[in-house]
């Protein structure tokens, strides 16, 4: 989901000062996030997937090797 937010935000051509006053996620936080330097909460994430209308789901479990 990280690799998918970052690329919605880098295909929105909004500034982090527009996103920020959209989502209510700080600029600060985006500009860490986009660099690679903090991760998002999970409630950061939900709102930047509702505002690019994206669907936050789990990541599929890997198969296990039987012994």
């Amino acid at each position: 989901m990280t690799e998918t937010l970052k690329q919605a935000i880098a295909d929105s051509g909004l500034t982090v000062l527009q996103l920020e006053q959209q989502t209510g996620v700080l600029r600060q936080t985006l500009l860490k996030f986009t660099r690679d330097e903090q991760s998002l909460r999970l409630d950061m994430d939900d709102k930047l997937a509702q505002f690019f209308e994206l669907e936050l789901q789990p990541a599929p479990k890997p198969k296990r090797k039987k012994t």
